[in-house]
Formats: C-alpha cells, structure tokens, sequence
C-alpha cells in the first residue's frame, strides 16, 4: 500500500453504497465500510473535491451460469445509505453494468472537471469496485483503490482483487493514509 500523492483534483467514487446492497450478506460486516466512506467523502467535500455516489438499478441483460440478474424495483434498494450525508454537489450515477463507466455519463462528467486521479471504494470489491477500477485504468485516469474501505460478498473474491489485481491497476491504500493526505 503506497498512495504517492492525491492530486487536488481527485475525484472520489462511492460504490454501491445503497441500502439493497449494504444489507447484503457480505463477506465482513458492511458497517465499517460506511463509516470510513462517509469520513472519506466529507473530507473531499471539505477540499472541494468532487464525490461521485454511485447505485445501481438494473443488470446487464445476457444469460450467465448463475442466471439472469434481477435486481429488486423497490426504491429504497437504490436508496443512498444516510451515512453518506448526500449533498446536492455530489454526482449521482445510477448504473445498469457491474462497472460505473459503461453507459453512464460519469467519463463526461469527470473530464468536464479535469479530474485525473479518482479514488474508489464500496460494495462490492470484484464487482462494481473492480469493474469500475478496470475502465478508469483503460480509460488513463489514475486509480487510487481504498482496500479496508471496501467489503464483498466472498471473502476470496475481494482478496483476489486486493492482492493480485488492484496492484496492476493503480495505487492501493488505506482510509488512514488517504485522509492524512486531504488538506
């Protein structure tokens, strides 16, 4: 974990952080992962740095092994957990993809900010953290990922993403380390 610097331009993106996703049975409680995403986007807050909040409403449509997803219609499934403490600054992106970059505006968005650097955390650490992370890189943005920020529904899936791809893809990091260098 080797943070080098957060550009005052950084962009933090919230993954997931939703009441239907949060009260998912994951891997290690949810409730940490909260608290230090909500310390994290007051603090860009703070700086004036922008916080992207991002939900999801739909799956990808195709058929896979475990079937078609199905996400719940009910609103409050989409609903921003009240820890965030939404402001209307922030960006809200509702995704219909794992990822948060394929069919949204948030590219549009960021480039309009000249952001360069994002840095993401949330729920679901292979998926909706991953593929996001995957299409920031692709898309030359530097990624900074927030490992003890991040929970998923299997405890070897978020390794796998911790240790052998989030190193591939940009710099991994603590909410402790990221929040010394905010200021």
């Amino acid at each position: 974990m080797a943070l080098t610097q957060l550009d005052v331009n950084a962009a933090l993106i919230v993954i997931d952080l939703q009441q239907g996703i949060v009260n998912l049975p994951v891997a290690s409680p949810a409730a940490p992962v909260v608290e230090k995403a909500a310390a994290i986007a007051r603090a860009f807050r703070e700086t004036k740095r922008p916080v992207v909040l991002v939900n999801v409403d739909a799956g990808a449509p195709g058929r896979t092994d475990s079937g078609v997803p199905q996400v719940p219609q009910d609103p409050a499934f989409k609903s921003f957990v009240p820890e965030l403490e939404q402001v209307p600054t922030d960006h809200v992106v509702t995704k219909k993809r794992w990822g948060a970059f394929q069919t949204t505006d948030l590219d549009r968005h960021l480039r309009g900010l000249n952001v360069e650097q994002i840095v993401i955390l949330g729920i679901a650490t292979s998926i909706g953290v991953e593929s996001t992370a995957r299409y920031a890189s692709e898309l030359g943005y530097n990624v900074v990922l927030v490992t003890d920020a991040m929970a998923d529904l299997n405890a070897d899936a978020h390794h796998n993403s911790i240790t052998r791809i989030f190193p591939r893809l940009g710099e991994t990091t603590s909410t402790a380390e990221l929040l010394a260098k905010i200021g």
